[in-house]
């Protein structure tokens, strides 16, 4: 007896629905869990199954048609013996949303007929359970589907769940436990968003320096043995951005639509700490108004505070420039991410020494290398290799931050 391929419900208060796409044609073998088409609505989308096997006799509805009836007659499926004649005698009128057809049984369905009969050739050795289609993808992405958890009816694994593992990362180590998966931390997914977002969004140019912090280190160890308050190189650099930026204005902005930037009146310094699972930037307000003690004192405060954790949203948002110093870990040059929607982000490398030529002569100084990355949208090259060549007088020569 020809058996009809009825549209299925996707929930129970479905009435209506799209024939997708098809899976099969006319002629073509179908058995028992293979995949013969796609349903969806605006909400949802299900694979349908054969629950039977035999042959496809007729296609009555064409894969893109909409709003086609739940328990509309969408295909007919002959079984062993019967012959295209059979078709001739088949009603095969839709009937009205929510009607009961009371001919042999669907062909094919969803969620409900596929809990009244398991989909043969469904199941997996070890008792995994996955549709011929989630079968197909799986394969194809490499994934093993004994790690897939399955949505579909009595667990079965289905398109949708396939799609999810490839979207997401697997939660189960690997195989042989060499390596492990590790959830991202809250912290971890806000730098992952953000550093895509800039490196995508902003175009970054760069430009690099090198500074000769000779007579900063001078300086430096003279007012450490004066005062003892542990002045760092860092809070050298602090103070020359601050007061660079006050020299240069046009680079103390900040990106902020198609029609307008924003200029800061202060200089408002960023400086990346490493914490445990990331990094955070507090930010040193009016800058430019501190002294190197002032600024020491803060940065060790704000330092602290982050690495504890306890650092208040005033204190880290905000800001109109930033400095990534990696020098303490032997970092010669590096290429910072712009922190949106400032302009401008200074990496600082490590000072050591190297051969630099004066008066024609080759002697050994001690070298920071220093790279602006800055936002071509609010700032030109020009205005940046000003910024910077600024940056490095002040750093070069420490005492006109008291000028």
């Amino acid at each position: 007896m020809t058996i009809k391929i009825l549209m299925p419900a996707l929930s129970p208060t479905m009435t209506e629905g799209n024939l997708a796409k098809w899976h099969v044609g006319e002629g073509d073998r179908v058995n028992p869990g293979d995949l013969i088409a796609e349903i969806e609505t605006d909400k949802a989308s299900m694979e349908v199954e054969a629950v039977d096997e035999g042959t496809v006799g007729r296609l009555l509805v064409a894969e893109g048609t909409e709003n086609v009836p739940v328990n509309a007659t969408i295909g007919l499926l002959l079984e062993e013996g019967e012959d295209a004649a059979a078709l001739e005698n088949v009603v095969t009128e839709a009937p009205k949303p929510g009607a009961k057809d009371d001919t042999k049984r669907p062909a094919a369905s969803g969620a409900a007929a596929a809990a009244e009969k398991p989909a043969a050739g469904a199941s997996l050795p070890g008792g995994v359970r996955a549709s011929p289609l989630a079968r197909r993808m799986a394969a194809q992405a490499g994934l093993e589907l004994s790690g897939i958890a399955g949505s579909g009816t009595g667990g079965r694994i289905v398109k949708r769940d396939i799609e999810a593992a490839i979207a997401a990362p697997p939660s189960a180590a690997t195989a042989d436990d060499a390596s492990e998966i590790v959830r991202l931390s809250a912290m971890r997914k806000v730098i992952a968003r953000r550093m895509t977002e800039s490196k995508t969004q902003v175009p970054h140019f760069y430009l690099t320096m090198d500074c000769e912090i000779d007579e900063l280190l001078t300086v430096r160890k003279a007012l450490n043995e004066a005062d003892g308050i542990g002045i760092s190189v860092n809070d050298f650099v602090v103070r020359a951005c601050a007061l660079a930026l006050m020299n240069v204005p046009d680079a103390n902005v900040a990106y902020e639509n198609e029609n307008e930037l924003r200029r800061f009146r202060t200089a408002d310094i960023s400086v990346a700490v490493a914490v445990p699972g990331g990094l955070v930037t507090p930010v040193l307000r009016s800058a430019e108004t501190k002294g190197l003690k002032r600024i020491s004192s803060e940065m060790k405060d704000l330092a602290a505070l982050a690495r504890d954790g306890n650092l208040t949203p005033e204190q880290y948002q905000g800001g109109s420039f930033s400095i990534s110093n990696l020098g303490m870990y032997g970092v010669r040059q590096f290429d910072a991410v712009i922190n949106p929607p400032q302009a401008c982000i200074l990496a600082v490398g490590a000072g050591e020494p190297r051969p630099v030529v004066r008066e024609s002569q080759i002697v050994t100084a001690t070298v920071m290398t220093c790279t602006l990355s800055v936002d071509h949208r609010v700032v030109d090259g020009a205005t940046g290799a000003e910024l910077l060549a600024e940056i490095r007088r002040f750093i070069a020569y420490p005492p006109a931050m008291l000028l």
